[in-house]
């Protein structure tokens, strides 16, 4: 994931709506969001290289998603891979806090991630860059490769792009979100942040939706979840270079619920 949108205890019908999207190299294996045959109450993608995933809800009450934190200067080559962290909470049944308390304690040995966590007892973003924890607020937020909220353009503009829809519709419109998902507007390079991969890279980045030769967005999701824990999980999955997408859509009652 590199971008993930949300508004929490925001909205009149809504407790949480969110909206991301998932940049990867174009030859990362990947299968498209779907229960999980040996973990059936989970719905996530999977990346097939590392068996993990970027993002997952699950009939049980519990959601998880992960982003890179870009730190170039720090990469690790044998860091063992981010999204098993999301797939080992999607699966187990400790709290969040008590789940960030176990894995800070090995956080070091991976490379730069920004996890988000939630279940019953509330939402939970951690950071392995600088041990970062934070309970996350009612409002609206963004995440990209940083900590939660830093003011990246994309994290500024998705937000108040999020916030403006949300405010509006009682039910907002899933086209209308794709549509803003699927922004590939940069901003201007004295905005870019410097995160030490130069300014080619930073501008490619910089976009909502991102697109080159060899990396780019590979998915958008959107999840609803309403006041009686309904939830509506829509997944875009796209094929490099066609301009053309794959849709899968569930719809299910969580019990117990987020809220």
């Amino acid at each position: 994931m590199c971008l993930i949108l949300f508004s929490y205890l925001s909205h009149p019908e809504y407790p949480l709506i969110l909206a991301a999207n998932r940049d990867e190299f174009y030859e990362r294996p990947t299968a498209q969001a779907s229960f999980w045959e040996e973990t059936p109450d989970m719905l996530a993608g999977r990346d097939l290289k590392d068996g993990g995933t970027w993002l997952g809800i699950t009939r049980t009450g519990r959601m998880a998603a992960i982003t890179n934190f870009r730190d170039i200067r720090n990469l690790k080559s044998d860091a063992p891979s981010r999204g098993n962290l999301v797939s080992r909470f999607l699966r187990g049944n400790e709290d969040p806090e008590e789940y960030i308390q176990n894995i800070r304690l090995l956080s070091d040995r991976y490379n730069g991630f920004s996890l988000i966590l939630g279940d019953r007892s509330g939402f939970f973003c951690f950071s392995n860059a600088g041990d970062v924890l934070h309970e996350i607020s009612p409002g609206v937020h963004g995440l990209s490769n940083h900590l939660l909220d830093t003011p990246w353009p994309k994290v500024k503009q998705g937000r108040g792009l999020l916030g403006s829809l949300t405010s509006k519709h009682q039910n907002p419109p899933p086209d209308e979100i794709f549509s803003m998902l699927a922004d590939t507007s940069r901003p201007a390079d004295r905005h870019l942040p410097d995160t030490g991969i130069g300014l080619e890279w930073e501008r490619l980045l910089s976009s909502i939706f991102i697109q080159s030769e060899i990396y780019g967005t590979r998915s958008s999701t959107i999840i609803f979840v309403d006041r009686e824990n309904n939830v509506t999980f829509i997944d875009r999955s796209f094929i490099p270079g066609s301009g053309e997408y794959r849709t899968a859509e569930f719809g299910f009652r969580m019990k117990p619920g987020l809220f």
